[in-house]
């Protein structure tokens, strides 16, 4: 999102801080939307009876769980400590544990399978990252990953952006990181999976859903539920954030359906095999 330079280990520290803090938070909202994405995540990596697959970045665990319901040995990693005990208490028969995305606790080759649910969206080294999802992987073994499509598309994101752009402060002081939609496009995940060493990309869109009760509530959601953009809502004065709260309340009124939004938040689902 900025083209500042990024000091890594500080914008690492800053996302480190920001989960801990909303793990909670984080699991009665944007988890209803990045949840869609379970499933197609799971056939794009061939999970079923008997594999052994690994969520990076595994949040609240529910990917993981579900990995465990079509009988796969699923072990879920986040660097929070408050999403894995989170994880733990709501999916106790599925094995957490705490780790870096960027330097796994694990062997090489130890899984068939690696999950990458929005995660990339938040690392300071993503293709570091995916090079150490490649290096777990056993050869032949797939890795799959998401992230939002772009703001003109992904609808959600869009709204919130313009009102931000329209009446926020955006030189607060917040470390600087990776584009945040660097992934949205196809060419650039096909020369970071290659680069990684993968082979095979696989590049689609998944049209997702999120019905929020409105506005408010959506602004209410990013103030409280995330860690980027958050923080960059939370900088503002009272008097900027209330006309960004205005705005979006303009820019949401064609999406309500029914006393409700319907807001379209495509992703893009990614994946290739470890030759």
């Amino acid at each position: 999102m900025s083209e500042a330079p990024i000091d890594t280990d500080a914008f690492k520290a800053f996302e480190h801080a920001g989960w801990v803090e909303v793990a909670g938070r984080y699991a009665d909202t944007f988890a209803h939307l990045t949840g869609q994405a379970i499933e197609p995540l799971l056939d794009a990596t061939g999970v079923r009876l008997g594999t052994h697959a690994l969520d990076v970045a595994c949040g609240p665990g529910h990917l993981a769980a579900a990995a465990a319901r079509r009988g796969a040995h699923a072990t879920g990693v986040d660097f929070s400590s408050t999403m894995v005990a989170q994880a733990r208490r709501l999916h106790p028969s599925v094995e957490f544990r705490e780790g870096d995305a960027e330097d796994l606790p694990f062997s090489d080759s130890a899984f068939d399978a690696v999950t990458i649910a929005f995660g990339m969206l938040h690392f300071a080294r993503p293709d570091r990252a995916l090079a150490e999802a490649r290096r777990v992987l056993a050869s032949g073994g797939r890795c799959a990953f998401t992230v939002w499509d772009a703001p003109e598309r992904a609808v959600t994101f869009g709204l919130i952006l313009r009102a931000i752009e329209a009446h926020g402060d955006r030189n607060v002081p917040l470390p600087a990181g990776p584009d945040f939609f660097r992934f949205s496009e196809p060419a650039e995940i096909q020369r970071s999976l290659t680069s990684a060493g993968f082979e095979d990309a696989e590049v689609t869109t998944i049209p997702l859903v999120w019905r929020v009760p409105s506005s408010d509530a959506l602004l209410d959601i990013f103030l409280e539920a995330g860690v980027r953009t958050t923080a960059l809502l939370r900088a503002q004065t009272r008097e900027r954030l209330a006309a960004i709260r205005t705005k979006l309340r303009e820019l949401a009124k064609p999406f309500e359906r029914g006393g409700e939004l319907h807001l379209e938040t495509p992703c893009v689902l990614a994946s290739a095999r470890r030759p």
